[in-house]
């Protein structure tokens, strides 16, 4: 029999819970009108969103063509992908930390971000354009992850940790490939172009680029968020989970493949972004606990407003955009610290 005191510790629980969520989703929605509104050419909040709205209902126009142009055809399309990528990574990061029981876990960990840069890189130095990058950075990842899961097949050894070493060894070694790549790059032209797309950036995303890379980053979103009580099973162990009748192998390989083909298409959109994967669901998890089936949305929410944010500051804080992995950068090494630091003072 359920007792007073736990039905009133689950309410409260669940108040929290919609609060921070509601919370997060205003957050949200007022950082899409300033993302709209704010830049070089500054456009006022009610100017902005009545400028969107009206493509979708009839609005009376008091607006300049300049007006509508800055806002639809150049921060509308970026705004959507710094959302669009923002949640993708923080879901695909917590749904790492949560099939590797690791709070250090993050989206590059099976070597994709490595391996997109270096396909990137490569569609870069043959003179391709902007879709063949993309598609080469897609493919590059996807070679990567291949290479990190037959490993440890070829080892008969299927266990998480041998996964993630094996990941850490092809990081590196594609880390190697891209210096070479770098080493033999014009350095007039070709290198200062790779540098800056692995930098990472919105400000070139157009809305026929963001078209194609859309169904494989929301199918697979919707997959994990549709199985995301079976990642609790897995956090329970390997035994337990299998005693309510999960196929392990399987439904990790669903995880992780999801997770990857996330990754890997942010990434051949926006460049390589780093420590949202690792930050988002981490700070997600302090405020609304472990439950994957609350944690994923809400650090969806998080993740998407973020990614504004840090986007916002980049195109405003200097007279030169700055690139989306110098901020994160910034913000991220001292997150990371602090976990370190938050796991050690637990352990003693």
């Amino acid at each position: 029999m359920i007792s007073k005191d736990s039905l009133q510790t689950g309410r409260a629980a669940d108040m929290k819970y919609h609060m921070i969520l509601w919370g997060a989703a205003a957050v949200l929605a007022f950082t899409f009108i300033l993302s709209l509104a704010i830049g070089r050419y500054a456009v006022p909040f009610s100017e902005a969103f009545r400028i969107v709205v009206s493509n979708v209902f009839s609005v009376a126009k008091t607006w300049s063509d300049i007006s509508e142009s800055v806002v639809m055809d150049l921060r509308f399309p970026r705004t959507l992908a710094a959302m669009l990528v923002g949640a993708a990574l923080a879901l695909s990061g917590g749904t790492y930390q949560s099939i590797f029981k690791n709070p250090m876990c993050s989206p590059d960990l099976l070597g994709v971000s490595s391996g997109a840069c270096v396909g990137a890189a490569i569609a870069i130095l043959a003179d391709g354009g902007s879709p063949l990058v993309q598609g080469c950075a897609f493919v590059g990842g996807i070679i990567a992850v291949a290479l990190t899961v037959s490993i440890p097949k070829l080892l008969r050894n299927d266990s998480t940790t041998i996964l993630i070493l094996t990941g850490v060894v092809v990081g590196g070694l594609m880390n190697s490939i891209m210096s070479m790549l770098k080493y033999v790059a014009d350095t007039d032209t070709k290198l200062a172009e790779i540098t800056y797309w692995t930098m990472g950036s919105f400000a070139t995303v157009t809305i026929p680029q963001l078209l194609p890379v859309l169904p494989s980053i929301l199918i697979p979103m919707g997959i994990i968020l549709l199985m995301r009580y079976r990642l609790n099973v897995l956090s329970l162990g390997d035994h337990e989970a299998r005693s309510l009748g999960v196929n392990l192998q399987r439904t990790r390989g669903i995880f992780i493949l999801c997770s990857t083909l996330i990754s890997a298409s942010c990434v051949c959109l926006a460049g390589t972004i780093g420590w949202v994967g690792l930050i988002i669901p981490h700070t997600s998890r302090m405020l609304v606990g472990s439950d994957n089936q609350r944690m994923l949305p809400v650090s969806m929410l998080f993740g998407a407003a973020f990614m504004l944010v840090i986007d916002i500051f980049c195109r405003t804080v200097s007279a030169s955009e700055l690139r989306i992995g110098i901020l994160t950068g910034l913000l991220g090494t001292p997150f990371f610290i602090f976990i370190l630091y938050e796991q050690n003072r637990r352990m003693e």
